[in-house]
C-alpha cells in the first residue's frame, strides 16, 4: 500500500487533447474544488460541470468525496473531459472493483483524439491552396 493510500488519498492523472488534470480524491462531504475555486464557477455551463462530474454520477457517490484538481492546458470542453477521466483513475484506485462500471461507461478510455498538424506547403492540415487549371 503506497504512502497516499494510508493517509486515505488517492491521487490520478487525466487527460484530454493538450489538457492535463491532476486530481486528489479523499473521503469527505462533497466539496469539489477545481484550480482553487469552486466547480460551479469553474466549469461555468451545466454542460461541462455535467461531464467533470460524470465518474461520480455513474457511481452515485458525488457526496461522498471530496475532490481536489488542478488542470492546465486546452480548452474548457478539453479541462472538462481531462478532470472526467482523472477522477474515474482516482475512484478505480479507491476501489477496484469500481472498474467494471466505470470501463463500461468509457470513462476510463483516454480519447487519443488530437488536433492535427499543419503540412508544409499548405494553408492547413488538410485544407489545399486553389487549383487553377489556367
Amino acid at each position: 500500500m503506497s504512502e497516499t493510500q494510508e493517509t486515505g488519498t488517492f491521487i490520478a492523472v487525466g487527460r484530454r487533447k493538450t489538457s492535463s488534470a491532476r486530481v486528489r480524491l479523499t473521503r469527505g462531504t462533497g466539496q469539489f474544488t477545481v484550480n482553487k475555486r469552486p466547480l460551479e464557477t469553474y466549469c461555468y455551463t451545466e454542460t461541462l460541470a455535467k461531464t467533470a462530474l460524470r465518474p461520480l454520477d455513474t457511481l452515485g457517490v458525488t457526496a461522498d468525496f471530496d475532490v481536489v484538481v488542478l488542470v492546465n492546458g486546452g480548452g474548457p470542453n478539453s479541462q472538462a473531459g481531462a478532470i472526467s477521466h482523472g477522477l474515474a483513475r482516482a475512484l478505480e484506485k479507491f476501489n477496484p472493483e469500481n472498474r467494471a462500471l466505470l470501463k463500461k461507461s468509457g470513462l476510463l478510455t483516454r480519447d487519443g483524439r488530437m488536433k492535427e498538424r499543419k503540412k508544409s506547403g499548405r494553408p492547413g492540415a488538410r485544407k489545399r491552396f486553389q487549383f487553377s487549371k489556367r
